[in-house]
């Protein structure tokens, strides 16, 4: 779609009067301009590849909501959702619009939620054509015909405005400020395109819950043939992505969604997927989408050539990549299914105690949700050796501007309506911690998802984890049986049974945060630290 024709948006309301603006370029349009402007190159896949600055990744010390009447009592303030004035955000306005008077824009009307019924309208202000790109991809895309005459929200976002810390209220001269009753998100001093996606994901998670009793969460879903969905929560790492690409099954999303009266829905309109190490082999789904459309970040080339090397991270190891969902062969559209049968959530458990799968109970469900736990190995830190334990509650802890305990009361509520089974699937280690034991393949926890999604495991015998009460299955297809209880694969029981307590120890310590908020559920679902037989 060309911007010819496209009558040009009403900027009024911002008070933003630019020197140019560039309204609803195509695709093909948004490359020329920033390979006209020196903002990237071509790389031989034909994707734009662009560098982000001084920022390659979210800042979220510099992320604000702004305290007024509608967020003062319902946002859970602290240091993920940081105060900063009316008058400071007003200032911070003025500045960017007076700033804006003699620039080029470019701007873009898309929506977020591919459900009709919770459809938001956006409107994307940016000071590159890279950022209006990144726009097009990540959010749903509107027929020429449908374009809104004033959207529900606005993002603007001029990465070469500064702020200035000692007048403007902020921690630093980049920012990222929620302002809920204007319904604005001003982003400046950075380049890095995920701060405009993110900021609408925070927006969604204050809104449906509070107003649409609609569960926002940060996972992948897909749904298979009989109409079977299946989600997929976890922190980076854990493999959200790797596993919701099931070529049997239709992807709905693989970052953002929500979880209605009847069904789950894509906020998002396209992927942002991390890249580094990136091959065909591996992630052919991925690697097969980086095509010309696609927005490339932070990566390098080989010498002498436009071929990008994903194993270099020189720049950065969080390189990602942009495109629309369509360039994703069994992509849904529009991404809307029947609500979930199956929760699975993902956690990379470093010191091989988790079972490679277990079955939950609704509290322990919640209990988990809350916890968000994954562990990061840190071995290419000189002199760190020890895993780093994560605990991000509700598996997306930075983008949660309402206390945790509302979006787990959330999900119990929907779980228990809809029967839903909760799987624990740990994608780390096995017989024993990191530098012992071995990574779970990814051949067998394919599999258990497989008999987790097909019902085979409905017919199988389980045990109960003595320090998590988790249910194993002693047996599942393809996948061999002595895996299934953790404990059978150490060499030393007892120190497993030592690192279960220490792991269990560490929830508990993390849950102690989140207690007076929990149900009586919850409280009866916490690990229990036990004695160890000498």
């Amino acid at each position: 779609m060309s911007n010819i024709n496209v009558q040009q948006p009403d900027l009024t309301y911002l008070k933003l009067d630019a020197k140019t603006v560039k309204y609803q370029l195509s695709v093909p349009e948004l490359v020329e301009e920033a390979l006209k402007n020196g903002e990237g190159t071509l790389a031989s896949s034909g994707a734009l590849a662009i560098d982000t600055g001084k920022f390659t990744g979210r800042s979220p010390k510099d992320r604000f909501i702004v305290s007024d009447a509608v967020t003062n009592d319902a946002v859970w303030w602290g240091d993920i959702n940081i105060k900063i004035s009316e008058a400071n955000f007003d200032a911070l306005y003025s500045k960017i619009t007076s700033y804006l008077k003699d620039k080029q824009i470019y701007v873009r009307d898309a929506y977020a939620c591919a459900d009709p019924a919770y459809q938001t309208s956006i409107r994307v202000v940016t000071e590159h054509a890279f950022q209006n790109l990144f726009a097009n991809n990540l959010f749903l895309r509107y027929a020429q015909s449908e374009l809104p005459t004033k959207p529900e929200w606005t993002i603007i976002a001029i990465p070469s405005f500064l702020a200035d810390p000692a007048t403007d209220g902020t921690r630093q001269q980049n920012f990222s400020i929620l302002n809920f009753t204007k319904k604005v998100i001003l982003i400046g001093g950075t380049a890095y395109t995920g701060e405009i996606k993110k900021g609408i994901f925070s927006v969604l998670n204050f809104v449906l819950p509070t107003e649409k009793r609609t569960l926002s969460m940060h996972c992948s879903a897909n749904v298979g043939v009989d109409g079977d969905t299946a989600i997929f929560f976890g922190l980076s790492g854990t493999g959200k992505t790797t596993l919701s690409a099931d070529p049997k099954r239709a992807l709905i999303g693989d970052d953002e969604h929500g979880w209605s009266e009847n069904s789950v829905f894509n906020f998002e309109g396209g992927c942002y997927a991390k890249c580094v190490d990136l091959t065909e082999e591996k992630e052919p789904q991925i690697f097969s989408a980086i095509k010309f459309g696609s927005l490339i970040e932070n990566t390098n080339y080989f010498e002498d050539s436009r071929e990008v090397d994903f194993a270099n991270i020189e720049k950065t190891e969080n390189t990602r990549v942009a495109y629309p969902i369509n360039y994703i062969a069994n992509a849904m559209e529009p991404s809307v299914a029947p609500t979930p049968q199956n929760i699975f959530f993902l956690t990379a458990d470093a010191f091989g105690v988790l079972p490679p799968i277990s079955k939950l109970t609704p509290g322990q469900a919640m209990f988990h949700f809350i916890s968000g736990y994954t562990a990061k190995v840190a071995g290419t830190e000189a002199g760190v050796t020890e895993p780093q334990l994560t605990f991000s509650a509700c598996f997306g802890k930075a983008f949660l501007p309402l206390h945790p305990a509302k979006y787990a009361e959330l999900l119990g509520e929907k779980m228990e309506k809809h029967n839903v089974n909760v799987w624990l699937v740990n994608t780390g280690w096995s017989g024993g911690g990191y530098g012992v034991g071995k990574r779970m393949k990814l051949s067998y926890t394919r599999a258990m998802i497989t008999a987790a999604l097909n019902g085979s495991l409905n017919h199988v015998d389980f045990i109960e984890h003595p320090v998590f009460g988790l249910l194993m299955p002693t047996s599942c297809e393809n996948v061999p049986a002595e895996i299934l209880n953790p404990r059978n694969t150490w060499s030393d029981a007892q120190a497993y049974d030592s690192k279960a307590n220490e792991l269990a120890q560490a929830f508990l310590n993390n849950f102690k945060q989140f207690e007076d908020f929990a149900s009586e559920e919850i409280l009866k679902s916490v690990p229990k630290v036990v004695e160890i037989a000498i």
